[in-house]
């Protein structure tokens, strides 16, 4: 996470870490570059990412990671958000997991909806791309739940504007 925000900071771009406090105050994240935000627990931790980005770009990662992008996925998949979650898939790091999604929407276990909120690509150029063509599409039974009644000001738009 430390290069990926240093670049994009060097670069011009805002950034924001998130980090729970037992991780910040234990060291076992480096120094945060541009403005940081302690949150108490990782679930603080996704709510606030949630609402503070326009989109999700993963790239190979580990178990904590994969936790996140999938709570982010199901949050989707209930129609809580409508933000892409990308995999930047470098030298075919997220081929089995792409294959394992793809299976589990063709055996019905997961909808079209939550398959597609998922987007892959092997450059930063080809994924910014594929989230600047993004449009959700929306499964019929969970786009009648609204989690926002009486709270519009969740509702964003988006910005894809990247500055490297």
């Amino acid at each position: 996470m430390g290069c990926v925000s240093t670049a994009a900071h060097v670069g011009g771009s805002q950034v924001l870490g998130i980090i729970p406090t037992a991780l910040a105050e234990g060291n076992f994240v480096g120094k945060t570059v541009g403005k940081e935000l302690r949150v108490p627990t990782i679930q603080d931790r996704i709510s606030k990412m949630l609402d503070n980005s326009d989109a999700f770009i993963t790239l190979p990662c580990g178990i904590g990671t994969l936790e996140e992008i999938f709570q982010i996925a199901s949050w989707a998949q209930l129609n809580i958000h409508h933000k892409p979650i990308g995999l930047l898939n470098i030298d075919g790091f997220f081929n089995k997991l792409l294959s394992f999604l793809d299976q589990a929407e063709e055996e019905n276990f997961i909808p079209y909806s939550a398959r597609q909120i998922f987007i892959s690509a092997s450059t930063a150029e080809e994924m910014v791309d594929k989230l600047e063509d993004f449009v959700y599409k929306p499964d019929l039974v969970a786009v009648q739940i609204d989690w926002l009644k009486g709270n519009s000001s969740k509702k964003r738009k988006m910005d894809l504007s990247l500055h490297l």
